[in-house]
């Protein structure tokens, strides 16, 4: 049900295109830590894929991994309105320095989506070297803000 509740988010979001992001207004905390949540676990999942097909474990699908790369750039749009002040409850992984350093937060932020940009204009080149390197990066991007503001599991 959970997971349900998540597609259903991400769907909604993608269908309403990342001006809603912009526009989201969370009534309660828990709804923007259940939405980002939701953001973020859509944008692992397609990039998971991705990654399957650079490391050689899966074959290499041109409308595929262009879809995917396509959902993981949309997708690093939308939860950074997701972070109110003090919107960390229950087990989230946030850690408090995403409210204390937020300049570098929006740094890590801006930089996943142009990373994310850049993988998503490799993926339609069709070639794979492209495509691995500018995975490469955004990968890069995803563990330098995964350092900073995600708590180890």
């Amino acid at each position: 049900m959970k997971n349900k509740i998540k597609l259903s988010a991400a769907v909604l979001a993608l269908l309403m295109g990342a001006s809603f992001a912009a526009q989201a207004q969370f009534a309660k905390v828990e709804d923007a830590v259940e939405y980002r949540q939701a953001s973020l676990s859509v944008m692992g999942t397609h990039f998971g894929r991705i990654a399957a097909v650079v490391k050689g474990d899966k074959p290499y699908d041109k409308a595929a991994l262009e879809n995917d790369a396509a959902i993981v750039e949309m997708m690093s749009k939308l939860p950074w309105t997701a972070f109110p002040p003090n919107s960390i409850v229950g087990d989230s992984k946030a850690k408090p320095e995403i409210w204390t350093a937020g300049d570098k937060f929006k740094t890590d932020a801006d930089n996943l989506q142009a990373a994310t940009a850049k993988l998503s204009v490799a993926a339609k080149s069709g070639d794979l070297s492209a495509i691995k390197a500018a995975f490469g990066d955004t990968a890069k991007t995803c563990k330098t803000c995964h350092q900073d503001f995600k708590k180890k599991d």
